[in-house]
């Protein structure tokens, strides 16, 4: 079992987790993504938890910047969170975060679904397979 140290920014992406949570409990899976988005940067508020709506992150390939993403939030400047209200969440959405992922320095992502039964919430980090690229060079 991993130990607690083991992971990336544990207390900030146990709160996120529990941001999404409380969401799903009060809305359920009825609403659009705009409607999830607005009440998940309120209980970010509430929680006092730093966060950026729609930030615009430069893409870098090669060094060179060629494109944009607008994710949903990032959180204390350390977790992109993505939303989508989808009847579950498929391979095209993964990747997509993923990339941004990737062509970006942030280190860790959720991509949270509120379309489902239940709210799923898949955490990506592109921490060590990036200092293996970056050891490549």
């Amino acid at each position: 079992m991993p130990n607690h140290e083991d992971f990336l920014y544990p207390e900030l992406t146990y709160k996120i987790r529990g941001a999404v949570f409380t969401v799903w409990r009060e809305l359920g899976p009825v609403y659009k993504e705009s409607v999830y988005q607005k009440a998940l940067s309120r209980q970010f508020d509430l929680l006092k938890l730093t966060h950026n709506n729609e930030p615009i992150i430069p893409i870098y390939f090669l060094g060179e910047k060629v494109g944009v993403y607008k994710p949903d939030f990032v959180v204390e400047n350390k977790v992109i969170v993505e939303l989508k209200v989808l009847p579950e969440l498929y391979l095209k959405e993964e990747k997509q975060l993923w990339y941004y992922l990737k062509g970006t320095d942030y280190k860790i992502a959720f991509l949270v679904n509120f379309g489902g039964q239940k709210p799923q919430i898949k955490r990506w980090i592109y921490d060590k397979a990036r200092e293996k690229y970056e050891n490549r060079k």
